[in-house]
Formats: C-alpha cells, sequence, structure tokens
C-alpha cells in the first residue's frame, strides 16, 4: 500500500514533502493535489519516471504530459520564442489554470514523449503543489486517472485509479477547482486555444488585445521620442517657410 499523506494542515506538509521530494529525484511518481484537478507526477528531467507516468495512466509517448512550474521565471529557462502576449497571459493568469504552449529550449536534457519540440507549462495556484515544486523543479504531470476515465477530484479518487503505480499520495482535501485548465498554443504570431476549460476564449483575448494595444502605444511613443532625440521636425507644428515655397 503506497503511503497517502495529509497535507491539509502545516505539520502534515512539513512531515511529507520532504520524503516525497526525494523518492521524486529518485525517479518515483507522485499523486498531488493542484488548483484544477489531482495531478499525477514525475521529475520532468527523468526519462524513465516520465516513461512510468505515461504508462500508469495508460497513455503513449503520442500524449505527451504538460510541465508544472514553481515560478513565472523558471519560464524562461524551459522556453523559447516567447512571444509577448504569451507574457501577458502568464502575468493575468499564474498561478492559476491556464497551460500555455511554446517553443521547448532545444537543449534541455528531457523526453517528454512525441512533443514537436514543444512544450506545455502552467504554474498552479495550489500551496502544496508550489512547495514541492520549489523542492523539485520543473515536473511532469497529467491528471491523476486512466486514460479515458474520469478525472480525480480527491486522493482516494486517483488512488483508486493508480494504485501502487504511484509510489506517493498527498493528500489536499477534495479538490475545488472544478473546471481543468485552458490550453492556448502560443507558438504561432496568433494565438490558438486548443482546450476551453476555466478560462474562457474572451478571458483570454482580453489579456491578448490588451497587451498589443500597450505595445502599440508604446511603439509610438518611442518613434516620438525618437524623432526629438535626432530633432525630427514635429509634424503637427507649422514649418517656417521661404520665398521658393
Amino acid at each position: 500500500m503506497s503511503p497517502v499523506f495529509d497535507c491539509t494542515t502545516e505539520s502534515g506538509r512539513a512531515d511529507a514533502l520532504p520524503k516525497v521530494a526525494e523518492g521524486v529525484r529518485r525517479g518515483a511518481l507522485v499523486v498531488l493535489p493542484t488548483d484544477t484537478v489531482y495531478g499525477i507526477g514525475a521529475d520532468a528531467f527523468s526519462h524513465d519516471a516520465v516513461r512510468d507516468l505515461l504508462d500508469a495512466k495508460g497513455r503513449g509517448p503520442d500524449m505527451p504530459p504538460p510541465v508544472l512550474v514553481p515560478e513565472e521565471r523558471t519560464l524562461e529557462g524551459l522556453a523559447t520564442e516567447v512571444p509577448e502576449y504569451a507574457r501577458a497571459l502568464v502575468r493575468a493568469f499564474w498561478p492559476g489554470p491556464l497551460t500555455i504552449v511554446l517553443r521547448a529550449q532545444p537543449s534541455l536534457a528531457w523526453d517528454l514523449g512525441e512533443t514537436g519540440g514543444t512544450v506545455a507549462l502552467r504554474m498552479p495556484d495550489d500551496e502544496v503543489a508550489l512547495a514541492l515544486l520549489q523542492e523539485v523543479g520543473p515536473m511532469a504531470v497529467s491528471s491523476a486517472n486512466r486514460h479515458g476515465h474520469p478525472a480525480s477530484r480527491t486522493v482516494l479518487d486517483a488512488a483508486s485509479q493508480l494504485g501502487a503505480a504511484v509510489e506517493f499520495y498527498l493528500d489536499g482535501g477534495p479538490s475545488t477547482g472544478g473546471l481543468a485548465s485552458t490550453i492556448v498554443d502560443c507558438t504561432r504570431e496568433e494565438p490558438s486555444i486548443l482546450r476551453l476549460g476555466a478560462l474562457s476564449e474572451q478571458e483570454v483575448m482580453d489579456v491578448v488585445e490588451r497587451a498589443r494595444a500597450d505595445a502599440l502605444e508604446l511603439s509610438r511613443a518611442d518613434e516620438a521620442d525618437a524623432g526629438a532625440e535626432t530633432g525630427a521636425p514635429n509634424q503637427d507644428e507649422p514649418r517656417e517657410t521661404s520665398d521658393d515655397d
């Protein structure tokens, strides 16, 4: 029987996290609470652990797991060619139920499956999940259920589906998040919503459009400043005339 740690109290978390973090570092799987549903997690940089995660779920490498991160700045080390609208989405919705798909840093020594050179990233708004991520770094995390079965909203739901395939279970109480995260593809000039979840399309696009409006305003201000520095005439002021005009 895999141990279940009560993480609903501060003392329970203090007891659980060092033990679980050590297990994750050596390749063990863990079920953990998030702000949406319970997840099954593994060290994102352990090829064997990620393979075990997919096996536990009954999925193949054609369905790679997303990666949870402990803080926004982790984005810079894992992704490249990040568009400004993606940064605006992160500022608006992280930590929270937003997953963004970006181009992965080509130098990363991981194997999440058939990603096509991309990575799906999210920062969860859950105290237990963030504490574990701070200890072990980025984790490959998928919903804690067998493929094709309902997502787990309690640690008991997860255990009934995954059993001994998972070494540690962190009980953070019933999930209150409801819907899964909204997934947005940010690998192109225009964002594309791959899955609607807790965030609506309107909420996502409002942030994108506001970011673009701000960028346009800043660009115009920079152009005006550059014109002033070079002594270019202000188009709004009348110019001096001569007899040749």
